[in-house]
Order: C-alpha cells, then structure tokens, then sequence
C-alpha cells in the first residue's frame, strides 16, 4: 500500500500566524497490467492482469516484437523487425483501445524508452544509432554506438543506457548524457537482452548469452541477482518486483529479494515487456516515519508562534 503526505497551512484570524497540519493517508496502489511482446509469426502483443489473466491485446503482423514502451497517455509503443538477421521494421503505436498506427523509425528497430519530457527513443539495431522522436513528431539521430544494440533504459537523472556491440561475451553498456556525452558504464557482457531501473537506481540487465540477470549498483558495481535463466526482456511493477520475459516460454516474477516464482507461461517465445500506467516506488516504512516525526515537530514549532 503507497502512502501519501498532504501538509496543510491554515492561518489564524486572530494573530494571522500559520500552524501545519500533517495527514499521512493511505493510498492504494495502482493496479498494472503487464504487456508482454513475442517471437511468434505473426507477433502478438500479450497483455496480464495482475492476477495472471492472459489475453491477446494485438498483432503487429510482424514476426517479432522487441521493445515495448507506454507514454503518459496510455499509448503502446512496439518495436517491430520482419525478422532476426535482416531489416524492413516500424514502431508501431497502439491507443487503449486498440488502434494502431506506424510512425517513422529506423529500418531495424529494437529498443525502446521515453524520457520525462515525452520524447521516445529507439533503436537501430543494425546501424547503432539511437534515434530520438519528439511528441510533435520530429525525428533525430541522438546518438551512435555500437551496431547490435537492443536496449534502452533511463535513469531518474535523465541519462540514457544502452546496449552496445553483440557476440563474443564483450557487450558494453554506454551511458548517454542528455547533452550526447556517453562514458562506458560497464563491460564484458554477453547479448544484453533488456535493461531496466528500480526505484533505488540499481540497473538491471538481462544477459541473455550467460543466462544470468546482472544487478549493477550506481557505482557501477555488478552482482549476480539470478542465473540459470534464458533472459529477455525486464520491467518493474509499482510494488518493485522484476519480471522477466524468458525463452522458455514463462515469466517470471522476482522479490526484491530474488525469489522467483512462475507469473504465466504458454506465451511462446515472450521479448519485450512493459507495464501499463506509471510505476512509483514505495516509502519505506522508516522514511514514512521521519515525515511523520518532523511534520509533527513542525507542527508544534508553528503553533508556539501563536
């Protein structure tokens, strides 16, 4: 459950000071449903209620579906390729109700991510560039890194990390500044399948050529979160558990923890995932008690000023 503090400043007539008054109110938390893209021919875009409920949402008509990514108005965002090793793919947008349109995009691409500011990125797994569409439709080329990259994830400072290379077990992860500036986050990885953020800031990255998923600190500090796996795509709920799209069919769902259990299988071969509706991270309980403690204080401070 999310909580929400409301701060309230009420004068006085009498002597026209302020004392505060604090309301930490229980929210309830957004119920998701995850969107699940796939290898089939044709692709379908799968979509799961929370409670594991598995309906088909659409077909692209393409044989693969690889980055999925929801704006603020609710509206799908595929990434399509007419297949593994060759080109001719579009973005597809898809509204709530299952309308769908093309818009411009590179012949092959891959992954997607939008920013704060609504602008979408993609990219072009042949080329190495990432290209940049902004709400009013204008597209550019942001930046190139190397060809084979098929993720994209941003961090809550606005910085852009992508997949770089493919094969040989010597991918790189490159983080791109809002200015084009890019530095090498971290290296030596093989086929990175997906990348993806908690609300602590951990980069999450699915190793598809190790079979492992990688926890990188902001540090850059790598950890093994799980392994055994055949990894594709990640995404986040709004409760901080992973789900991971697997070639085996099945996703998974991980605790912050890393305990795993089966969230839904018979999906084929499952890619790209996406949760529909903004994800919020949730207060931990000591945080919620430092607002409520110093509101408190700041309540009996402004009422001495009476």
């Amino acid at each position: 459950m999310k909580m929400k503090t409301i701060i309230r400043a009420t004068r006085r007539s009498s002597g026209g000071a302020f004392f505060a008054t604090t309301l930490i109110m229980a929210v309830s938390a957004q119920a998701q449903n995850l969107f699940v893209g796939t290898y089939n021919n044709p692709a379908t875009i799968y979509q799961i209620t929370p409670g594991g409920v598995v309906s088909s949402f659409a077909s692209t008509g393409l044989n693969y579906s690889y980055g999925l990514a929801f704006n603020s108005a609710g509206n799908l965002f595929v990434a399509n390729c007419l297949n593994d090793i060759g080109v001719g793919g579009y973005v597809t947008e898809i509204t709530p109700g299952g309308v769908q349109s093309t818009i411009p995009s590179g012949p092959d691409p891959k992954g997607l991510a939008f920013n704060s500011a609504g602008d979408l990125f993609e990219t072009d797994y042949h080329s190495g560039n990432i290209y940049k569409y902004t709400p009013g439709g204008v597209l550019s080329i942001f930046a190139t890194v190397m060809p084979g990259d098929q993720s994209l994830a941003f961090n809550s400072a606005g910085d852009l990390f992508a997949g770089s290379g493919y094969g040989n077990g010597n991918e790189s992860i490159i983080e791109i500044k809002p200015n084009g500036t890019q530095i090498t986050f971290a290296s030596g990885l093989a086929y990175i399948a997906a990348l993806a953020f908690n609300s602590s800031g951990d980069l999450f990255e699915s190793d598809a050529g190790s079979g492992n998923i990688y926890k990188f600190s902001p540090d850059g500090m790598r950890t093994t979160f799980a392994s055994g796996l055949a990894p594709n795509g990640l995404a986040f709920n709004s409760a901080g558990d992973l789900f991971e799209a697997d070639a085996s069919g099945n996703i998974y769902e991980f605790t912050p923890g890393g305990v795993r259990s089966t969230f839904a299988s018979g999906l084929g071969s499952p890619n790209g995932v996406a949760f529909q509706g903004e994800t919020l991270p949730v207060p931990e309980p000591a945080t919620l008690g430092l607002l409520a403690a110093g509101m408190f204080g700041m309540t009996l401070f402004c009422r001495r000023q009476r």
